[in-house]
């Protein structure tokens, strides 16, 4: 009897603290975290933008056409330089392919790859693939971190548990009336500061302001960074179904 007691109260207890997390969430810090997770996010996108990858040893800069619908279905291909030009993303749901056209080989991304770089960028396979959002994955509240900017409003971002996730937590860095993000501060689970993610040059396009320049640092490697550069976006637009098909992979430009 004791013990039924004993898984009872614990049950309970578990219940209770679950439903205490979600209902404590920052009504505010809720509002800033659901415009940011929708800034880039539409029905359906297209963007033209390029991609600059910095080394201490060498640079380069991509330029990349992409096609989006929701959070399922992504399709990338590069444009430029010429020797990567064909090359080829898609990404459907939680699974990933690439196509080389040197070869006319599409490889599927294998899970134990998933963390490795993409196009040599500081972005990450999993960063395309991952389908979670800040809004629906994360309990979130409202922070003032000491020496930062007085005039932003910081949010504190951390992992629903059972979620493989693997940032210890996330401190988004807002302008005071939350209309754009400034920055993004990613921490492993031991609170080591592992990356950082800069927005910078808010413009319109169409109807829609967003930040167009994206500045990607991981903090533990000297020296290198990402960035991306919108030219052109357009939002909830019509785009063919077929464009995110293994077919069209190996199309070309």
């Amino acid at each position: 009897m004791k013990t039924w007691k004993i898984v009872f109260l614990s049950l309970t207890f578990f219940i209770y603290s679950s439903f205490f997390l979600i209902a404590n969430d920052d009504p505010k810090a809720r509002a800033i975290v659901k415009k940011v997770d929708e800034l880039y996010r539409s029905g359906s996108s297209y963007g033209l933008f390029e991609m600059e990858i910095v080394t201490p040893h060498w640079e380069r800069k991509l330029k990349i056409k992409t096609w989006s619908i929701g959070k399922k279905r992504t399709f990338m291909r590069i444009l430029e330089p010429k020797k990567e030009r064909g090359m080829a993303t898609l990404k459907i749901d939680k699974e990933m392919w690439n196509y080389l056209p040197k070869t006319n080989k599409v490889m599927k991304i294998p899970p134990s790859m998933m963390m490795g770089s993409w196009m040599g960028s500081d972005f990450t396979n999993d960063d395309l693939v991952k389908e979670y959002t800040y809004l629906e994955d994360y309990h979130f509240e409202i922070i003032k971190p000491d020496g930062e900017d007085p005039l932003n409003t910081y949010v504190k971002c951390i992992p629903k548990e059972g979620l493989p996730i693997i940032w210890g937590h996330i401190i988004i860095a807002v302008t005071k009336k939350g209309d754009f993000p400034v920055w993004q501060k990613f921490y492993d689970e031991k609170g080591n500061l592992m990356r950082e993610m800069n927005f910078k040059d808010i413009k319109k396009f169409g109807k829609r302001e967003i930040p167009s320049v994206m500045e990607l640092i991981p903090t533990r490697k000297k020296g290198k960074k990402t960035i991306i550069r919108y030219l052109e976006a357009k939002f909830d637009i019509k785009i063919d179904k077929k464009i995110f098909t293994l077919r069209n992979l190996r199309k070309g430009i």
